[in-house]
């Protein structure tokens, strides 16, 4: 069972900062793609931030400027620097890690989540 371990959530005022880790298994960290996710109550789960095992990067629209994303392979594990914070950021994160196996006959993927972590940014 690969288990990913989230830190960082907290309470934190508008226009404050927070960062996220998430820390994962080596093999499975070294080759796979790590994300965020968030899930506010009442609404469905959603792509945050996504880093690639090879440092591609993607950002919902909604935090473009505001988020970064991370990764060390040395630590094996993902960061989300998380600024300029609102209020409608208020949710829980998941991160996420996938990862591709693949023969020269088919490619499996499996998929990972963390427990998720509370982070409440107030007016």
């Amino acid at each position: 069972q690969v288990r990913l371990v989230e830190s960082g959530g907290g309470l934190v005022q508008s226009g404050g900062s927070l960062t996220l880790s998430c820390a994962a298994p080596r093999r499975e960290f070294s080759n796979g793609a790590m994300a965020w996710y968030r899930q506010a109550p009442g609404t469905e789960r959603e792509l945050v931030a996504r880093i690639g095992s090879d440092y591609s990067i993607d950002y919902a629209d909604s935090v473009k400027g505001r988020f970064t994303i991370s990764r060390d392979n040395t630590k094996n594990t993902a960061y989300l620097l998380m600024s300029e914070l609102k209020p409608e950021d208020t949710a829980v994160y998941y991160c996420n890690l996938k990862v591709q196996v693949a023969n020269i006959e088919r490619t499996w993927e499996f998929e990972y989540w963390g427990q998720g972590t509370q982070v409440t940014v107030s007016l």
